[in-house]
Order: C-alpha cells, then sequence, then structure tokens
C-alpha cells in the first residue's frame, strides 16, 4: 500500500535536533581533520558468517574482507593491503540462498560472496575494529572498494545475546549489582564508577560485557568506556557513554545511575496494591490524548504545574476535567513521550522574554518571541528519545537521582485511582542522534548496528531523525525489554508506537506476546489488559515491505494492535494535512452545504462528488474499517470497505473492530477547532462552530473501534493555527481548563517555521473568529453527553466482522443519498449526523410504525438544540436540526 499520509514529528524536529547538538567532547581530537576512510561509504553487507551481499563490479574475479590494524586504520579502502598487521578473509563468488532472500528481501538485486570457510574463524576478531571490503581484477588490480556494514552478521555470531543475559543493571538477593552492555565490535569496556575505572569481563559468545559489584553500589553514577571503532571518526576512540539500559539518570542525563526499580523507597504509599481500573477490551478504549506540561503549566489552580506531580493535585480544574471524562466513558489518558528526552533542560529552562498577552491577536511577534527561547525552553513534544527507559526529568519536581521514579509512579496512581488507564506514547522507531554526537548512546556503543543503514551506509533519517533498525535482534530486543519495563516497573496500561510502520510486524507481535506473558502472580500486572496501538503508515526505505513485512495498516490486522485510521478523519475535516490551501471543506467543514470561497474546492458538481464519496469513507469508518464489510456507496455500488478508495489505497483495512482507531484529530497538524477556522466560511456564529467541532467528533466516538482525542479538543481548543506545534511553547500549546481563559485562538501568528506560508490565511481569522465560555461548556459537555452514550449501548462494541454486517447499515445510502448527512442502523438505534446548515429529515420506510425516540442521553442531556429532534412514525420519518448529531433509540 502506497503512503497516504505522514503523521509524525515534522521533519523539521530533525533540523532542529541536529542544531542544537553539542560538539562531540567524549574522545580526543574529535572533529578536527577526520580520516579519508571516514568518508568510506559501506556498499558491502554482510549478513552472516558466511556471505557478504555486494553488487559485482565490472572486470572483478574475487573478493576479500580486510581488518586493518589499529595503525593502519586511516588509510584509504582501496589501499589497504594484507599483510602480518591486517587480517583477510577470502570471499568467492555465490548465490543469496532463499532464507536469506527473505530476510533480506531490500538486497535481491546483490551479488553474494561466500567467506571461505577456513576464514570464518576470524569473523568475531575482524568485527572489531575497521573492516574493509575489496573486488579484484584477475591481475590483483582493486576494483572496488568499500566499508562494511555488519548488523546481519552480529545477529547471526551473538545469536545468544538477544535471546539471554540480562542488560543494564541488575540485583541479586543480596543487593549486589551486576551491571552488563552488548558491545561485541568493542576493543576493551570498562565500567566508570563515580570517576574509578572497573574492568568489564567480555563474554565471546554473547559479547556482553559485565561486572559485579558490591551493595555500596547501589544507587551511585555511572558511565562505560567503551573503545571502539568508529566508521564516523574514522578511527578507534574511546567513548564515554551512559548505559542504553538505564533504568535511573542524573540531571540531563549526564550519567546512569545503579538504580534497583524493586527499591520500596521509591514506592509511593499503595503502589504494591493499586487497583487499576476496570478493563476494557481495545475495541471499547476511548481516549484522550495529553501532553503533561499542557495539562497544567496553564492552570493556575494546579500547585505542581508542568510535572507529574500536578496529576495528583486532585481538586485542579485540569484534573475534575479528567474525572468528568472518566465519569462519562473516557478510558485511557494517553501521554505523549515521558520517556528521557534529548532537547529539553531538565533545570534552569529559558522563558519568552517579553509580554506575550499584550501583543495583538494577529501579530508575528510573539511566535519571534518564543522561538528566539525554544531550543532552550522547557518544552518539547518529545519524539526525540535519549534514554527510552527512563522517566523524563523535565517532570520531576527534582531530574537529579531516582526520585522521578516515585513521581511517575504517583501519576499513574493518581489517574488509576479516576478510572483512566495510562497510555504511554513511545518513540523506538529513531533516536535523538546517531555516530559520535554527545546525544547518540546506541551508535556509540555499537556503531552501524542499532540505526537502519541506507544502500551506501548512510543513516537512514525517513522518520524525521536517524532511523533505529527494529528488524535487528538487538534493537528489537531493546524495544521488547524495554515495553516490559514500563508495563511491569511503572503499571502502564497501553503503548502507542510512533512511526509503528517502521518496525516489522514480528517485533509488534513480540511486543504483544511478552506483555501477554505477565501475569498477576508472578509479576504484579495482567499484561492481557495492556492495549497497543500506533502509527501503521507505509513510507521511506521501509515502505511496501521492501525490507521486512511492517507494522503497518493492512498488516496489523487481527494481531490485537490498532492502527490509527486516518481515512474517515481527512473525510471529516477535507483534503488532507499537507494542502497548499488549508481551507478544501470537508463533511464536517461546509464541502457543498455551506461552501468558503477557496477555488480549491472545485465546481459546485465536483465538491458535491466528493462530499458524497467522502459519506462513504465515514460510513467505513463507522464499521471499524473493516475491509470485508458489505455496504452500498453513494453511487449505488455494492462494495466492502475494502473496495472504498482511498488515495489509491482500500479505505478498509481491518479484519475485526479494534484494528483501526478513529480520531478527528491528534497532536499532529492544527487541532480540530484550528482546521475548522481555515475551512468554515468565515462569518460561521461561534455557536455553529461549536456544533461542527462536536459533530466532527462524533464520528470518532460513535464509531465501531477505539477512538482518540486530543486533550482539549471538546473544549474548543486552539493552538493558533499552529500545525506543528512541537517546539512552539507553552504560549501555543497552552491548555486551558477554565473557559475564562479563552481557547488559545488569536495567540499570535503561528511559528513561521513550519506555517509561514499560510500566514495570507491564518492572519484575517486570527482577529474574527472567536468562541467564548457559552459554547466552550457546550461542546464540552456535548461531547460527554455522547461519550456516556456510546459506553452504555452495547451495540456500539461488537466483537465480528459478521456481528457488524448484521447489526449495522446504512439504509439511505445511494445516489439519491442527502449530501452533507450519514444515517446509520445500528441494532436498535437510528444515529443522524447532519452536518448541514439546515434541518434534514431522513425517512427509513423500514422504520415505520417502530417507536422511536431521541436517545434518552441526549434527551436529558445538555443540548437544547439535539432535543429538538423528532421522529415521525407514521412515515418513518427522522427529524435533525442543523449541524448536529442525534441518537434515537427504538423502545
Amino acid at each position: 500500500m502506497r503512503r497516504t499520509t505522514i503523521l509524525a514529528v515534522s521533519l523539521g524536529l530533525c533540523a532542529a535536533l541536529t542544531a542544537t547538538l553539542p560538539a562531540t567532547a567524549d574522545t580526543p581530537d574529535a572533529p578536527a581533520a577526520r580520516a579519508t576512510a571516514a568518508e568510506d561509504t559501506a556498499e558491502a553487507v554482510w549478513l552472516d558468517a558466511r556471505t557478504v551481499a555486494w553488487p559485482r563490479a565490472a572486470k572483478t574475479t574475487s573478493a576479500r574482507l580486510l581488518a586493518p590494524a589499529q595503525e593502519a586504520e586511516r588509510q584509504e579502502a582501496a589501499q589497504i593491503r594484507p599483510g602480518s598487521a591486517t587480517r583477510a578473509l577470502r570471499l568467492a563468488p555465490g548465490k543469496l540462498t532463499p532464507a536469506q532472500l527473505k530476510k533480506f528481501p531490500h538486497l535481491a538485486a546483490y551479488d553474494a560472496w561466500r567467506v571461505d570457510p577456513r576464514d570464518q574463524r576470524l569473523a568475531a576478531e575482524a568485527l572489531r575494529g575497521r573492516l574493509v571490503a575489496q573486488q579484484l581484477a584477475a591481475d590483483g588490480t582493486v576494483t572496488a572498494a568499500t566499508a562494511v556494514q555488519t548488523a546481519g552478521v552480529l545477529d547471526d555470531l551473538y545469536a545468544d545475546a538477544a535471546q539471554r543475559r540480562a542488560l543494564g543493571a541488575t540485583f541479586d538477593r543480596t543487593g549486589r549489582p551486576t551491571l552488563s552492555v552488548w558491545a561485541p565490535t568493542a576493543r576493551r569496556v570498562s565500567l566508570d564508577l563515580d570517576g574509578r575505572t572497573v574492568p568489564m569481563r567480555r563474554d565471546a559468545a554473547s559479547g556482553v560485557w559485565t561486572v559485579t559489584g558490591e551493595r555500596g553500589w547501589k544507587d551511585r553514577e555511572y558511565a562505560y568506556d567503551v573503545t571502539v571503532y568508529a566508521p564516523e571518526a574514522g578511527r578507534t576512540v574511546t567513548n564515554t557513554v551512559t548505559d542504553p539500559y538505564a533504568v535511573a539518570l542524573t540531571t540531563d542525563s549526564r550519567r546512569s545511575l545503579v538504580t534497583d526499580l524493586d527499591d520500596p523507597k521509591l514506592a509511593p504509599p499503595g503502589w504494591k496494591d493499586l487497583r487499576k481500573p476496570k478493563a476494557v477490551p481495545l475495541r471499547d478504549a476511548q481516549i484522550q490524548e495529553l501532553h503533561v506540561r499542557d495539562f497544567s503549566a496553564s492552570d493556575p489552580t494546579n500547585a505542581h504545574p508542568g510535572t507529574y506531580r500536578a496529576f495528583t493535585d486532585r481538586d485542579s480544574d485540569g484534573a475534575r476535567h479528567l474525572r468528568s471524562l472518566a465519569d462519562a466513558g473516557t478510558t485511557h489518558v494517553h501521554l505523549l513521550p515521558v520517556f528521557d528526552i534529548a532537547t529539553i533542560p531538565e533545570k534552569d529552562a529559558k522563558t519568552p522574554d517579553c509580554d506575550l498577552p499584550a501583543l495583538p491577536a494577529d501579530s508575528p511577534r510573539q511566535q519571534e518571541c518564543v522561538a528566539a527561547s525554544a531550543a532552550e525552553d522547557a518544552y518539547n513534544w518529545g519524539y526525540d528519545p535519549l534514554h527510552y527507559t527512563v522517566p523524563e526529568g523535565s517532570y520531576a519536581t527534582d531530574p537529579e537521582g531516582p526520585g522521578r521514579t516515585r513521581e511517575f509512579r504517583e501519576m499513574v496512581g493518581s489517574l488509576n485511582r479516576d478510572g483512566l488507564g495510562v497510555v504511554m506514547d513511545v518513540v523506538y522507531n529513531h533516536t535523538a542522534a546517531s555516530g559520535q554526537a554527545d546525544t547518540s548512546v546506541l551508535d556509540r556503543i555499537v556503531p552501524g548496528y542499532y540505526q537502519r543503514l541506507l544502500a551506501d551506509g548512510s543513516v537512514a533519517n525517513s522518520t524525521c531523525c536517524a532511523n533505529t533498525a527494529p528488524e535487528n535482534a538487538m534493537m528489537g530486543r531493546l524495544v521488547v525489554d524495554s515495553v516490559v519495563t514500563w508495563a511491569k516497573q511503572y503499571k502502564v496500561d497501553g503503548f502507542r508506537f510512533d512511526l509503528m510502520g517502521h518496525h516489522p510486524k514480528a517485533n509488534m507481535v513480540a511486543v504483544r506476546k511478552a506483555l501477554d506473558a505477565l501475569t498477576p502472580a508472578r509479576d504484579g500486572i495482567d499484561g492481557k489488559r495492556i492495549i497497543l496501538y500506533g502509527e501503521g503508515w507505509t513510507f521511506g526505505e521501509v515502505a511496501d515491505d521492501a525490507r521486512f513485512v511492517q507494522a503497518n495498516q493492512a498488516n496489523m490486522a487481527g494481531t490485537g494492535i490498532a492502527t490509527f485510521s486516518d481515512r474517515a478523519r481527512d473525510a471529516v475535516r477535507g483534503g488532507g494535512p499537507f494542502d497548499e490551501d488549508p481551507g478544501v471543506q470537508g463533511f464536517a467543514s461546509g464541502l457543498y452545504t455551506d461552501p468558503n470561497d477557496s477555488p480549491a474546492n472545485g465546481t459546485r458538481a465536483e465538491q458535491r462528488a466528493r462530499l458524497l464519496h467522502y459519506q462513504d469513507l465515514i460510513k467505513v469508518g463507522l464499521t471499524g474499517n473493516l475491509a470485508g464489510y458489505r455496504l452500498t456507496d453513494s453511487t449505488g455500488r455494492r462494495t466492502t470497505g475494502a473496495g472504498v478508495d482511498y488515495n489509491g489505497a482500500p479505505a478498509g483495512y481491518a479484519e475485526r473492530p479494534g484494528d483501526a482507531l478513529a480520531y478527528a484529530d491528534a497532536h499532529d497538524n492544527e487541532t480540530l477547532f484550528d482546521a475548522l477556522a481555515f475551512k468554515l466560511p468565515a462569518g460561521t456564529p461561534a455557536a455553529d462552530r461549536a456544533r461542527m467541532q462536536i459533530l466532527a467528533m462524533a464520528t470518532a466516538t460513535l464509531s465501531q473501534g477505539p477512538a482518540l482525542s486530543q486533550a482539549g479538543t471538546d473544549r474548543l481548543r486552539s493552538k493558533s493555527l499552529d500545525r506543528n506545534s512541537y517546539d512552539s511553547g507553552d504560549w501555543f500549546n497552552a491548555l486551558h481548563w477554565d473557559c475564562r481563559q479563552g481557547n488559545g485562538f488569536g495567540r499570535g501568528l503561528p511559528p513561521a517555521a513550519d506555517n509561514q506560508d499560510k500566514w495570507e490565511y491564518a492572519k484575517p481569522l486570527l482577529t474574527t473568529v472567536s468562541v467564548g465560555c457559552a459554547e466552550i461548556e457546550a461542546s464540552a459537555a456535548a461531547h460527554r453527553d455522547l461519550l456516556t452514550l456510546r459506553a452504555t449501548e452495547p451495540a456500539f462494541s461488537l466483537r465480528t466482522t459478521a456481528e457488524v454486517q448484521r447489526a449495522l447499515s446504512f439504509p439511505l445510502s445511494g445516489p439519491d443519498e442527502t449530501p452533507g448527512v450519514v444515517t446509520m442502523r445500528l441494532a436498535d438505534l437510528v444515529v443522524v449526523l447532519n452536518a448541514t446548515p439546515d434541518t434534514q429529515d431522513q425517512r427509513l420506510p423500514t422504520a415505520t410504525g417502530t417507536r422511536y425516540a431521541l436517545h434518552p442521553v441526549q434527551a436529558r442531556g445538555s443540548d437544547p438544540v439535539v432535543k429538538d429532534s423528532a421522529y415521525d412514525r407514521r412515515t418513518g420519518t427522522f427529524t435533525v436540526p442543523a449541524r448536529t448529531v442525534a441518537v434515537f433509540r427504538a423502545g
């Protein structure tokens, strides 16, 4: 399936990370003069102990691998010759086997070179330094020379490490710690413990270096001194590096800590016997996506703004709002990244140095001021991981030491006691940096292994930054180990995987299997209740299963791991996230029924046709994006969910409800309110903007399967039209729980880096569009009504495609269906989504004679407009007011 959208952190983040990285300082004479060897490409791929894959050059008759001694490392690849100081492994032409082609499909066009059996014993030692591959003509002339990619052969030689050998700091029953790090290519590894060097021992079979210490080592600072050949430096270096398996750190991640997460002092009161919220199957999850800092940084009622402990301030406005959502049917809070983040200062962060509230609503000065301190302020979304299994220190009241563990647990406990599960947003698909950068951890221990390399040996960065390679055994193991640690030690209730399509499906299935194996008796948690979902987009060097079977939308169906569905999202909002003109309209933004003046929407006929197709996408979304669901589309054609087109891909891809996660907005791209601000006609009244917001959210809330909304969307949250606020600070990301503080709209032109090309559209809106307390509170209350309705009606929780097929239908589909209205029949319910500016009648002849009435939740609810909905039993006609979602129940 081709790529349709990328909803990851903007590619601008990669440039931002690079700009803020400090110079490499852990090796002598670092960046001065790079050796020629550092510029070598790495086009040969050593797959296993027996085989090298490498395209054959013209006139080549033989090939070899050369491992020069350290003093010869700086020679050019073509100039190195066998000798007493250089090991040589002979290569003979061959063919890749079917098993190798299955494991490395992207190398199908490569030639194979077999390592001479007599030289295979040299492989492990050869890998512990610079490695060069050469092809030679019959006269001995070098026809091609290159460095070598070695991840495959490392997995082959050190398979034991992926199955056994605990890594990081572990403790025996007496409290003595053992520290272990996988560094198979290192010449030497020692432990730097509080500045004292402690030798470590290498296990030849696994490539793991270990040292066992004394009980007094507990909570002491440490790092590893790793002597290893670094291709980027073009020489052997000694890197002082933190532990990739660290579970605790000092401030700003300078040092790891020998910490035991089972230490009672790190457990808040009640932690051991914490009662989890009632488990819900993934198909019933209703999720609030929330950034830790956003939750409380702008809440004057919270005593611990911007921290984990803010969630324990139960009388704060934010805590009260979350409880109201939990009471209505929200099941989980999804926290944007809370692992150790590379770009947030954990102490002494800067703040904008200007009077932001005093500036005009459409001024460029706010964004200028915010941008000036953005690299050193306390704000970032956090999609730049440094240590995967340590809580971020900037969210702790004190980042020094393991106290952040206790505070993180306090947060989980508080949310659980309010009836909310905690989902972690995890980012194992890339690192903040690679090579010799200070914020590169993995690549400075085993260079070239943990990062995914392209054909020339450069690091892929299609995810925004330095891609990891979870297809490699030890990176895949790190993902599983890290997730299991968060589940066991922090009692996390779910995980959302950033750019999950860059993981192999097998890696995600291994995560699910590892969690399922956790039991309350042995591990203190029931791993089967933990929910998993992620971004299943397909793009970049892994697209279309180029390197492995991806964990993408289509491939994950039936695994119990959901993927975000962009189909209905685009149909509801209109267009796509990267339209040149943000005024492209959709179902909930007035396409055809309430057109704006944007020429990008096309003619009236084109608008009508596109709107009806959008309605087909929304119908498929309401089924849970089921591939096999049979329906009549808006043209009258009988088809299936998979037969409805979405930009050249099947709209339906799910095998069962729960495979696809519905949403109308998330942290990526404009908030729903801001998207509608761009798209609705300029003069749309505030009350109608709020109604369209709720209608848009209802397409997700009332669908089969899980649904997610960005925190504050129910309160009309705005980021002042910022489409990529990952580094836009508290000012643009402010989340207000008190409507008197507004909804965030009109806080200035959004940051130029990602929005300047839209300023011409944004500027007139920022001074004319507004909502007040009436609209904000009405929107929040109406959303709670829909959550309650969904949670109390079993028909929204169907288990299989067959059940959905029997219970759910769209009886008015076909060429005569009403543009701007979707009518769904679901068991004894009838749901009418009227996105038009007029009252609409929907006549269902099959309903004639049946007693229907507005659902009791809405009849007793907060919205006076929906209460004007009516049903005529004689004609089977449902009458629904403009811009309203109404649910009727038979009885």
